[in-house]
């Protein structure tokens, strides 16, 4: 890989240098890595697919993610659908110091419905299937303005189920809302407006996550970000097009004038 040498000070730099992926060894190995994160294989799978350690497979799946976690649409276009889903608290891979007693993997809550083991995720997805996403720390409206602030707009109009945090940030940034009951539909008379975008990618992220058997909520960005870049590439996502994202070239940034 070739260096470059900054005039002005003088230091040099290759194409990784600054990136998550900067001194990460056994190049010849990545193109193994990605399609693996293409196809959404397990850890274990993925060591065996490299022929390295489990510990270092996870450890490539997470420097490869870092810079996809923010790879997200500076704003939103037209109709905006947004709705929340609920995934359940994990620490996942933690020894010690958990607030509650430990369960296996992919468990069930200890309460029925929603409740503090549930974390809030935030979904808006535009008509042409441009999405953005946040964990959020609360069901909040600041929350969720600090989620959408800037990336929906007065110029949108918001599709929601009538949640008090959503409704309430839209008022606060005066967007257009459209409040849909429940599971919503279009209706005949406004058939534009409806949360079958955005509900339909809540069921694939739940079902692509399933096969994790329970995600570590510290790493829930991570994986946000990459469920996301693959339905962004869709059938373009390759190897290449993956280590492009990894280093901050992910298909956001790329379509960013």
């Amino acid at each position: 890989m070739p260096r470059y040498r900054c005039k002005a000070c003088r230091r040099t730099f290759n194409a990784l240098t600054k990136t998550p992926l900067a001194k990460l060894r056994m190049k010849n190995k990545w193109a193994a890595q990605t399609e693996a994160l293409i196809e959404g294989v397990s850890t274990a799978k993925a060591a065996r697919r490299c022929g390295v350690h489990y510990t270092t497979a996870f450890r490539w799946r997470h420097r490869f993610l870092a810079s996809l976690a923010g790879d997200k649409p500076k704003t939103l276009a037209g109709i905006v659908k947004g709705d929340e889903a609920f995934i359940l608290e994990a620490f996942k891979g933690k020894r010690a110091g958990l607030p509650r007693r430990s369960r296996k993997p992919g468990g069930k809550s200890a309460k029925r419905g929603l409740s503090a083991e549930q974390i809030p995720i935030l979904v808006a997805r535009d008509r042409q299937g441009a999405t953005t996403d946040a964990v959020l720390a609360t069901l909040s409206r600041v929350s969720i303005a600090g989620a959408l602030d800037g990336v929906v707009t007065p110029a949108n109009e918001l599709c929601c189920d009538g949640g008090t945090a959503i409704v309430a940030f839209a008022r606060r940034a005066r967007i257009p809302a459209h409040v849909l009951p429940m599971p919503g539909k279009p209706s005949p008379q406004a058939p534009d407006f409806h949360l079958n975008n955005v509900n339909a990618y809540h069921s694939r992220l739940k079902e692509w996550l399933r096969r994790f058997h329970g995600v570590a909520t510290k790493n829930l960005p991570n994986y946000l970000g990459w469920r996301r870049t693959l339905e962004a590439l869709g059938e373009n996502a390759t190897s290449a097009a993956m280590i492009l994202g990894a280093i901050g070239l992910g298909p956001y940034q790329q379509a960013t004038p």
